[in-house]
């Protein structure tokens, strides 16, 4: 015996459950990046969380290591923000390493403005320290 009331409830339920599906997929793009500085502006997000997960590693710290906690919120970071100096030393270090390896490795901007294929980076001095120990010994090295 064919029920409408059931059909039509049934059908329902299917497309509230298809829009359920695609809304997933309907994300919203993360915010652009705002105040870079050395780094590409046209830069994706995934491109800028691999670059700050790696000096992340290299200098062994977290993001609040660099990045200011938002006023709104101190349990959130404002990543724009030029509060804390260590930003500023980050991206002076980073110059730095893009300076000697175009100078003395002859490196190359890749199709993302960024240098491709470096000799030098942070961990080459930091070794997951966030201030490492210079002596004389690793000097000669």
């Amino acid at each position: 015996m064919f029920k409408p009331k059931i059909l039509i409830f049934t059908l329902f339920i299917a497309a509230v459950a298809a829009m359920g599906a695609t809304a997933d997929y309907q994300q919203a793009a993360p915010p652009a990046p705002k105040n870079l500085k050395v780094l590409p502006k046209n830069i994706s997000h995934e491109e800028l969380d691999h670059v700050m997960d790696g000096w992340k590693t290299a200098l062994g710290v977290k993001c609040n290591f660099c990045h200011a906690a938002s006023d709104d919120n101190p349990k959130k970071l404002n990543f724009a923000s030029d509060a804390k100096p260590e930003k500023e030393m980050a991206r002076k270090m980073y110059l730095m390493a893009n300076k000697i390896n175009k100078k003395y490795f002859h490196t190359k901007k890749g199709e993302n403005g960024m240098t491709a294929m470096a000799a030098i980076n942070c961990n080459t001095c930091h070794h997951g320290e966030a201030h490492p120990e210079i002596s004389e010994e690793k000097m000669m090295k």
